[in-house]
């Protein structure tokens, strides 16, 4: 693994623990959540493979949609 790599897993899964601990206490059936859930797991696996643009790619991805809702005020007030 090169230099480049490295750097975008670490990137990826720090921000992938971000997201969960942003997830915990949201309600799951917001409309459009299951997007948000599908590109978290995408994340995951695309870790595993070691496809890191692709992860690095979703746990953006999954980021912005939670952000979206949460300014559209989607979720209760914490």
């Amino acid at each position: 693994m090169d230099k480049t790599q490295e750097k975008l897993e670490q990137e990826t899964k720090k921000w992938l623990e971000k997201l969960d601990e942003r997830l915990e206490g949201k309600d799951e059936s917001v409309e459009q959540m299951e997007n948000v859930l599908a590109y978290r797991d995408d994340t995951e696996h695309f870790l595993e493979e070691e496809e890191y643009i692709r992860a690095w790619e979703s746990v953006i991805y999954a980021w912005g949609i939670l952000e979206t809702l949460e300014r559209l005020g989607k979720f209760d007030p914490e």
